[in-house]
């Protein structure tokens, strides 16, 4: 057991050394009991200013000890074998882990993308160029490795298991199938205007019952379930516009495969781009998803990533909802929270820690090919780097891909080959 010294114990603190001991099967206690912690045989950090022999000491930052956003000038610095944070040029790597996890540089911030999203380029982690690191682990083990050395016992700390774990955006349930009226003949015409012939052929095709619709893959979803993934799914359930476009929730045909979904594998709300900005929609589509599904729905990942902390999560909380999957970027590749590990809500404009469970995705689809620009070939290597990061390191290796980017049609033909090679990763290939 470790024994931390501290003269202030706060919720930030312990969120954090949780985080770093806990995680790691590492026990340890609290005390600001001077001389309880002087006599104490066991393994010891001090987290103070005071001095101690005999033990590790680390000089905080008050980022641990402020009780709001305070604003610190911080640099990169190196901490044993890490690179590392300062704040107000102390040191400081149990504060580095508090304000990656917590998400602080993302709270009134003003930089947005044309979605009213934090863009990657914007966090301090691509700007150190540590994106594709889980920082916030590799400093919780430079911790240990600190208190190893300076007290010469070995902590036994266990790396947590890595599961590979496919989710699916059902953004757009089906391409032709199920869609009728002033929508489909609006479709027909921009296709004939764009005389995309593939598209009119399919169409055609579908509605004859010649061909099954090009975006319906959910057998090949199912079989990924059946291999013993662990498979989730997020359904768009929000009114028609710009950027919501599924087919109507009112189609009973809809309701009835959703459900019939839900049977088989872990689904969850889409929530609409709209409904990031109202509540009354959020409340709208959540009830819309356990009216379908009989049952209240838990978990969900917002549509367009479009995610503004802490009001999304704050709205979803008082929705009902206590896990999300939102968690990484559009634009990049990495660790926005800078681990894989699953990690509670800790709400900075409260200055509390939430039951409220956050799930960091690791990559996106459309990031691979849509932003980056990669070809199947490069997108492998960089799959395979963040794979071996969160192999080294521990959590879940989560990612995101969409029914239509695994069928094999248009610009996402052979792309399916990319979602199988992070599948064959479990096996060690």
């Amino acid at each position: 057991m470790v024994l931390v010294f501290v003269e202030e114990v706060s919720e930030r603190l312990q969120f954090t050394l949780d985080f770093v001991f806990s995680e790691r099967k590492v026990i340890y206690q609290l005390t600001n009991d001077e001389q309880f912690f002087q006599k104490a045989s066991q393994p010891k950090l001090n987290y103070s200013i005071l001095s101690f022999t005999d033990c590790a000491t680390l000089l905080p930052a008050d980022v641990l000890f402020d009780v709001a956003i305070a604003n610190y000038q911080i640099k990169k610095s190196q901490f044993g074998n890490e690179e590392c944070l300062s704040f107000n040029d102390i040191t400081d790597p149990l504060a580095s882990i508090f304000y990656i996890l917590s998400r602080m540089e993302e709270y009134a911030t003003i930089n947005k993308d044309s979605h009213d999203r934090f863009p990657a380029k914007a966090s301090i982690l691509f700007q150190f160029g540590w994106l594709q690191n889980a920082m916030c682990d590799r400093w919780a083990e430079a911790v240990i490795d600190f208190i190893e050395e300076k007290t010469f016992i070995t902590l036994n700390s266990k790396t947590p298991p890595t599961e590979i774990i496919p989710t699916f955006d059902i953004d757009n349930t089906f391409a032709f199938k199920w869609k009728s009226g002033v929508r489909m003949w609006l479709s027909i015409l921009r296709d004939w205007i764009n005389r995309d012939r593939l598209r009119i052929e399919s169409r055609k095709a579908v509605r004859r019952g010649q061909e099954k619709d090009p975006f319906d893959t959910y057998s090949y979803i199912l079989e990924i379930k059946k291999r013993g993934f662990d498979v989730h799914l997020f359904w768009l359930l929000g009114d028609y516009s710009k950027y919501d476009r599924n087919i109507s929730n009112l189609d009973i045909r809809h309701q009835q495969f959703i459900e019939k979904m839900a049977s088989k594998v872990h689904l969850g709300l889409h929530p609409s781009y709209k409904s990031n900005t109202s509540n009354l929609i959020l409340r709208k589509e959540k009830l819309k998803i356990d009216t379908i599904l009989g049952r209240s729905t838990s978990i969900s990942r917002q549509h367009f990533l479009k995610l503004n902390i802490p009001t999304t999560y704050n709205n979803l909380i008082k929705n009902g909802f206590s896990e999300d999957f939102t968690m990484g970027y559009a634009d990049e590749v990495g660790f926005r929270a800078g681990t894989a590990k699953p990690f509670r809500f800790f709400d900075l404009s409260k200055n509390m820690l939430t039951d409220y469970l956050i799930h960091p995705f690791v990559y996106m689809d459309g990031t691979l090919h849509e932003y980056k620009n990669w070809n199947i070939d490069e997108s492998k290597i960089q799959i395979k780097k963040l794979y071996d990061e969160v192999y080294r390191y521990g959590g879940d290796f989560t990612f995101i891909w969409h029914n239509e980017t695994i069928a094999d049609y248009r610009k996402w033909r052979g792309w399916y080959e990319v979602l199988e090679y992070t599948l064959s990763l479990r096996d060690g290939n």
